[in-house]
């Protein structure tokens, strides 16, 4: 009788694994769109406990600096009109076996690289890994060792160059010098933004050059725009097609304005537990995504954008605000969180 059980639970198993395939596909062929759509509870998440991954970093750990609600972990990202593929670590480990995927960034960049090692650890938590540090090329990398499969971070504030002259730092819109170590990547996931308006002593930067002429400064959403063009450039005479596939992160949201979301009484993301529930987020676009957009427009090559904004505006819940490190912080994101839904969408479009 148990192996009758066992024998029928194994076949609906694989019924459902079948039609989620299926239904995937689907909604591949009707051209959904992945990145509209609302977030739902789900008591199945979340995909990790941060207590047992061994990557996750203090800053991100909002459950061990004693964040007290938990009902942030438990919404799922539905997208309107088709259905996402819930990760896979094993799957995944299996169709990157021998490959390198690297995500290149500032700190949202760090954000999620934790995030897909979090999602594969618990996938296969027996697998063994190696890490490799290089401080002279600001890259961390985790070799899952069973499987060949290198997982990297490169930290890179704004993909072009930053250099030293005689008279100080430039930040140099036409050049991207540290394109050398993103050659032969299988998948590269690149981001930029959050840097683009720092001011004072935490610029790192004096004057930033555009062709041959030096501004002490200039319109910082021009300056992006002009930066992410000279890194499609790069893409477009570097990226050999059939051999890596390129993806851009989106810009990332921040929520430190309560009247954004319909709650002038609230100064910042602390305290907020719920998402905005509605598809809609009620506060203004963000200019720095039609300027990514336009500049992407430019490439010749494929690039795909992971639109992760809206979803994340809609989000406000998902900040570490005063359980993270330091000061209140409403750009990054708790792990677990809405960076591991930045990842089920990557895994969906990936393969």
């Amino acid at each position: 009788m148990e192996l009758r059980v066992n024998t029928h639970l194994s076949l609906l198993l694989v019924i459902i694994g079948i039609l989620s395939t299926l239904m995937a596909v689907d909604a591949a062929a009707t051209g959904c769109d992945l990145f509209q759509g609302n977030w739902v509870l789900d008591s199945s998440y979340p995909l990790y406990n941060e207590s047992t991954c061994p990557f996750l970093e203090k800053e991100f750990n909002c459950i061990n600096n004693g964040r007290p609600d938990r009902l942030y972990l438990k919404y799922r990202w539905l997208p309107r009109g088709c259905r996402l593929s819930r990760f896979d670590g094993r799957y995944f480990l299996e169709k990157l076996r021998g490959k390198t995927i690297m995500f290149v960034g500032d700190s949202l960049s760090r954000n999620q690289w934790l995030s897909m090692l979090c999602m594969i650890h618990s996938s296969v938590p027996t697998t063994n890994y190696a890490v490799n540090i290089s401080v002279i090329k600001d890259m961390t990398t985790y070799t899952f060792k069973d499987y060949g499969l290198k997982v990297t971070y490169h930290h890179n504030l704004y993909l072009v160059d930053i250099v030293k002259r005689r008279f100080g730092r430039v930040l140099n819109l036409n050049t991207v010098t540290a394109g050398k170590l993103w050659l032969d990547v299988d998948y590269l996931i690149f981001n930029t933004w959050h840097w683009w308006n720092r001011r004072g002593a935490s610029q790192p930067f004096d004057y930033i050059q555009d062709g041959t002429r030096i501004y002490k400064d200039m319109d910082r959403l021009v300056a992006f725009g002009k930066a992410i063009v000279t890194w499609g450039q790069w893409v477009d005479a570097n990226v050999v097609q059939n051999k890596t596939k390129v993806f851009f992160q989106g810009i990332s949201p921040s929520h430190y304005n309560g009247t954004d979301w319909g709650n002038p009484k609230a100064k910042s993301c602390y305290g907020q537990k719920i998402p905005v529930l509605t598809s809609v987020y009620p506060g203004a676009a963000l200019p720095a995504v039609a300027a990514l957009k336009k500049s992407l427009k430019t490439i010749k090559k494929p690039v795909t954008l992971l639109d992760i904004t809206n979803l994340s505006l809609l989000r406000k819940d998902g900040h570490p605000s005063i359980y993270g490190f330091g000061a209140t912080d409403c750009s990054h994101w708790c792990l677990a969180g809405v960076p591991d839904t930045w990842n089920i969408l990557l895994y969906n479009l990936m393969f």
